[in-house]
């Protein structure tokens, strides 16, 4: 008989688990707030039900027979999928570990508290909290809201000043009114994709990232393997275990964003689900053949996995941006296409859609993803993809 899965959320960001769950021949059914989701096309059945109301997500779980519940590439529905495993004794971590690794305050106190290297902190509840710690921040330092993702609501400061003026856009970026402040840690940035098995962590693969820098840090790239020393690639490992540890996560995927200080590596923040950005999707298979979607479908649902690489080769994603405006023509993508080492070009904006500045994930226009022998071969396939790709846009 086969098995049921409950995927939490039908966007873009979940149609991986749920076309891969039903490859593997599994009963499939979503939950998502929209009607007109992408994934529910794919599904079996589907619940159109908010995927943050962890009681009626719960009440879906139980009404489907789940044998197991995941989301992926989303901090959003972590709790609400922690929950229904939860009361219905399902493979899943726990809900105070679901609330630790979605709210930026709770995680990095813990952090603190289990001797996490992690940056100093302030957790800001409201603009008097912020006047009466102003004076102690040091400078420059980093603003962002606790609940939020994909660099949004994410300001550099550099003084008081510039503080007291990126407060509102973090705040308004936060759900629940918090911010936190912390120190701005500058070295190589990157991201370790872990897998958790009877409470043993592997790492599947280190990732480097690329961002736009100051103010907003938003990731414009990112390649496997990690070309870091083998040194730093060795501590980096450790500072991410001990991480995973310590939130508390004894089952599936994490992603851990890490930065190399000149003090050593310090944790970012931590996501108890398989990164976004293709990472978890596209990169790690392409980069050691490990089939990672597959893999959290079946221990999810209580089945026997195996971690060991198949592979040994470099995967790199390389985001596409234009000019702010109309988006008038587009050109180049059937030739790029046709590049050697090319797996995949989407397009995330289309003509006469308006292209900002990107200040967040979502002001991306699309993405071009390769493989090579090396990390390098294969970012220097996706610079080559975007050198070709032509964008006209029109105030």
């Amino acid at each position: 008989m086969s098995k049921k899965l409950l995927v939490i959320g039908a966007s873009i960001l979940q149609l991986p688990a749920i076309k891969r769950a039903k490859e593997k021949g599994f009963i499939v059914a979503v939950v998502d707030m929209n009607p007109k989701a992408i994934g529910i096309k794919y599904a079996d059945k589907f619940y159109n039900i908010s995927t943050l109301d962890k009681e009626k997500v719960y009440s879906a779980a139980r009404d489907f027979s789940a044998d197991g519940v995941m989301t992926l590439a989303t901090d959003m529905p972590v709790r609400s999928v922690a929950y229904a495993t939860n009361k219905l004794n399902l493979p899943g971590i726990s809900f105070d570990t679901a609330c630790k690794s979605t709210d930026k305050g709770e995680m990095i106190k813990t952090f603190k508290e289990q001797g996490v290297a992690s940056p100093w902190f302030y957790i800001i509840n409201d603009y008097n909290m912020l006047k009466k710690y102003i004076k102690e921040i040091r400078y420059p330092c980093i603003i962002k809201p606790v609940d939020n993702a994909g660099s949004r609501g994410v300001m550099l400061a550099n003084d008081e000043h510039e503080l007291l003026k990126a407060y509102p856009y973090s705040l308004q970026c936060s759900r629940n009114g918090k911010v936190i402040i912390e120190e701005f840690m500058q070295g190589p940035e990157v991201s370790v994709e872990t897998m958790t098995i009877d409470g043993e962590t592997t790492v599947l693969n280190i990732t480097d990232k690329l961002t736009t820098g100051s103010p907003h840090f938003v990731e414009m790239g990112h390649s496997q393997p990690s070309i870091l020393s083998e040194y730093d690639k060795i501590k980096i490992t450790e500072l991410a275990k001990q991480a995973v540890n310590a939130i508390g996560i004894n089952i599936g995927p994490a992603h851990v964003e890490i930065i190399l200080t000149a003090e050593g590596p310090k944790l970012v923040e931590l996501g108890a689900r398989m990164g976004g950005d293709c990472i978890t999707t596209h990169l790690v298979p392409l980069s050691t053949g490990i089939d990672m979607v597959g893999l959290t479908i079946d221990l999810l649902t209580g089945q026997k996995v195996n971690l060991n690489s198949i592979i040994n080769l470099g995967s790199a994603i390389r985001f596409i941006s234009a000019s702010s405006g109309i988006i008038e023509k587009i050109d180049g993508l059937e030739e790029v296409r046709k590049i050697n080492g090319v797996k995949e070009v989407c397009l995330m904006k289309h003509v006469g859609e308006k292209v900002t500045d990107i200040n967040s994930s979502l002001d991306r226009v699309g993405y071009v993803i390769a493989q090579g022998k090396t990390a390098i071969e294969a970012m220097d396939i996706c610079e080559e993809a975007l050198s070709k790709i032509n964008i006209l846009t029109k105030e």
